[in-house]
């Protein structure tokens, strides 16, 4: 499996090719026909999207764009954004879901749409609007109506991804999924409240469509604003609402305005209040009663069949080779498959989530593998690339925040998703990216964020962050970077983090976060070059040849692989691959070495965990953009088969050469030969330009070659020390070896 060459990877290296894809503003046309459904399936009750509705015509709010928004399917080609952060109806329409050009829906049917970064091209209603608000809460509390942004400003004061409200106006808990669609759970100040939105068909058959409320109790004086809808006398919304009374006395009447702002009052009250709105176009709306607000019950299975897959177990003979096990891409709803991470549970079950925003779980995954089940288990999600378990619950990062999902009627799938913490603020931005989410041992969880930036600068983007166990709270790790994924040691909590090669990332680095520090990326929107703290110091870099495109990282701990046990290893995406990471902490500051695993993936690997169930490392990614590979999507487990294992233990720069130990004894003649290794060193300039040449050490472009001048081998024969009589602080340096096992096989690598 692992087959490297010294020569050709040293002029890789030096060669220093790189590889960029650019960004197209458009999908290419579509293959005629595609297997896949829909991306916006229409038996399904939501999903989660940007929605632009700032350019939707004269006379309505011209700022209404919505970071975190949850598309609600009301039926009858009806549709309702609600903004989770501010609590309002952001849109109502009727026609299709929403124009599909967001990443994961442009990328659904045509792989390789990559729409450009920035707030530019978004996702706006795809039909007639009926209503929308601009940017201020849609619950208020006193007398006065203020249509204000309360919240604290980003950097740029133009962006309006602030993140929620204060918690103590109101907040978002729950997506709840009931007989005939969803109810909407949050708090306004003191109130538990459900919200239902839905559509029916009045008795002249036209289509109206009814929102109705239930708070437990009413604590002062709220203020309902619903929107606007500025139609001519000849399109006119009707409306219709109810007028509940306690004691005799009207709680709930419309607020009279001049702006012709729909906006409702609330009057205090210690008893449970419920009532509703209604609207339609033209006519008179007739069916608004409260019945339509259902009581909270079990929901329809969606997805009740199980799909199988049977994997294929490799015959090879080295220390580690690779199982496939195929995605259930075969399934009875014609879903495009494409796993994003992977975690388990305590009994080995496995959980996936897709960028598509679905979850399966998968049982099977140990032994031989005979054949694995599959169960959609949640969907609606938007744009995951995180999934982590914690005491056998799911959570789910996405760009509305972290979420935990809950199947409290035991019919196999999550029937409700509850905002377990959205205190930091999203933007827009389409490379803002959930990028990942790892469960620290505390229980905490950490979660990084996508950093490139085209139209304003956010608050938190290109940034690492720990959550509080309890989701009360969070705070910065780390900040400055490009597109940063983690890893998280299970015992430890020690946090790794890379980024990507681009603007002001010279090559990829690899990070251990101590504390909060700046990691050298501007976007720019910023003046170039002018940086705001000193530039934290990566373990290593990773030449952008050998590794393009960095991913997550994962420990092996409690696995049951060998030399491998409770190391670090970190995946490339552009040009699959996945690496040994070597840590050093021999000398002032933590090092490392990163060493090509193997190449053997036919997608483009992104997470991986170790199974409890049988101690091996599965691995699980996919294709959106900008890979070497053709398939979608993969999972493979590496597998640990007792073989000799010639992977090195340690790889320690010194002031007077390196040192390479290994778990095997070695060839005396080979490890003695000088000509056994080959060296170079370089250093790199990080600048606003995209990446970076190799620089000498003098200056000019280019690598220092080293010339080995004497090499010792150990007693045990096990470790090698190779004298280096130049040895210098530099940014980067490869070594080179072509070894072989103690009276057995040859093997070669670098690092």
């Amino acid at each position: 499996m692992i087959k490297s060459s010294i020569k050709q990877v040293s002029a890789l290296v030096t060669a220093m090719v790189l590889i960029w894809t650019a960004a197209s503003s458009s999908a290419a046309e579509a293959p005629a026909k595609s297997p896949w459904g829909d991306f916006v399936e229409k038996d399904f009750p939501f999903f989660s999207s940007v929605l632009d509705a700032r350019k939707i015509g004269e006379g309505w709010p011209t700022n209404n764009l919505t970071p975190r928004g949850l598309i609600l399917n009301l039926g009858h080609d009806c549709w309702a954004c609600f903004d989770t952060d501010l609590l309002r109806v952001s849109a109502i329409w009727q026609g299709a879901d929403v124009t599909p050009v967001a990443m994961s829906y442009g990328s659904y049917k045509l792989s390789g749409y990559k729409i450009p970064e920035g707030q530019k091209i978004l996702p706006e209603p795809n039909g007639k609007v009926w209503l929308a608000n601009g940017l201020y809460p849609g619950w208020q509390t006193g007398e006065k109506i203020s249509l204000a942004d309360p919240r604290p400003p980003a950097p740029d004061i133009k962006e309006v991804g602030r993140g929620p409200i204060d918690p103590k106006l109101g907040q978002f808990k729950a997506v709840r999924l009931v007989e005939d669609g969803v109810i909407l759970e949050y708090t306004v100040t003191a109130a538990k409240v459900q919200q239902r939105i839905v559509s029916f068909k009045e008795p002249d058959g036209a289509v109206s469509i009814h929102l109705s409320y239930l708070f437990d109790s009413v604590p002062e004086t709220l203020s309902l604003i619903l929107g606007r809808s500025p139609f001519t006398a000849d399109d006119t919304l009707a409306l219709g609402y109810s007028l509940p009374q306690i004691d005799g006395v009207r709680v709930f009447d419309r607020e009279p305005r001049a702006d012709g702002l729909l906006a409702f009052r609330l009057k205090p009250t210690k008893q449970q209040l419920r009532f509703s709105v209604s609207m339609r176009l033209a006519g008179r709306v007739a069916s608004w009663k409260e019945k339509f607000f259902p009581e909270v019950g079990p929901h329809k299975a969606f997805w009740p069949k199980a799909v199988f897959t049977a994997p294929t177990l490799s015959t090879g003979k080295e220390a580690y080779v690779m199982d496939d096990i195929p995605i259930p891409d075969h399934n009875p709803w014609k879903r495009n498959i494409r796993f994003a991470d992977i975690a388990f549970f305590t009994d080995g079950r496995a959980a996936f989530v897709t960028f598509d925003g679905d979850v399966w779980i998968a049982s099977g995954l140990k032994g031989n593998l005979p054949v694995v089940t599959w169960k959609r288990f949640a969907a609606g999600f938007h744009e995951p690339l995180g999934l982590a378990i914690r005491k056998d619950e799911i959570f789910v990062n996405d760009r509305n925040g972290l979420w935990r999902l809950v199947d409290s009627d035991k019919n196999g799938e999550a029937d409700i998703h509850e905002m377990f913490c959205n205190l930091f603020a999203q933007t827009a931005e389409t490379r803002e990216f959930a990028a990942g989410v790892k469960v620290a041992p505390d229980g905490s969880f950490v979660i990084s964020k996508g950093g490139q930036q085209g139209s304003t600068i956010g608050k938190y983007n290109g940034t690492v962050l720990r959550i509080a166990a309890d989701g009360k709270s969070f705070e910065m790790l780390g900040w400055g970077f490009r597109e940063p994924f983690i890893g998280v040691h299970p015992k430890t909590g020690m946090v790794t983090v890379s980024d990507q090669q681009g603007n002001y990332v010279p090559a990829t680095p690899l990070y251990i976060l101590t504390k909060n520090e700046f990691h050298g990326f501007l976007t720019h929107l910023l003046p170039k070059e002018q940086y705001p703290a000193p530039i934290a110091e990566p373990l290593t870099w990773i030449p952008h040849p050998v590794n393009s495109s960095g991913m997550c990282q994962v420990w092996l701990t409690d696995a049951k692989m060998g030399g491998l046990n409770d190391a670090l290893i970190h995946f490339g995406y552009n040009r699959p691959e996945m690496f040994l990471v070597r840590l050093n902490e021999r000398g002032s500051r933590p090092q490392a070495a990163v060493i090509s695993f193997t190449k053997d993936f036919a997608y483009a690997p992104m997470n991986g965990a170790v199974n409890p169930a049988d101690g091996q490392l599965y691995v699980t990614g996919m294709q959106s953009w900008g890979t070497t590979v053709t398939n979608i999507s993969g999972i493979t487990r590496v597998r640990y088969t007792g073989a000799k294992s010639s992977w090195p233990r340690e790889i320690v720069p010194m002031d007077k050469g390196v040192l390479l130990r290994f778990d095997v004894p070695l060839d005396a003649t080979q490890a003695t030969n000088l000509a056994s290794y080959s060296l170079e060193r370089w250093n790199y300039q990080r600048t606003a330009k995209y990446g970076s040449p190799h620089f000498k050490l003098d200056g000019s472009k280019g690598t220092d070659p080293l010339a080995p001048s004497s090499v010792y081998l150990a007693k045990d024969s096990k470790s090698v020390f190779i004298g280096i009589p130049d040895m210098k602080p530099v940014m980067q340096m490869r070594v080179g070896w072509g070894l072989a096992i103690q009276g057995g096989t040859a093997f070669a690598n670098n690092a």
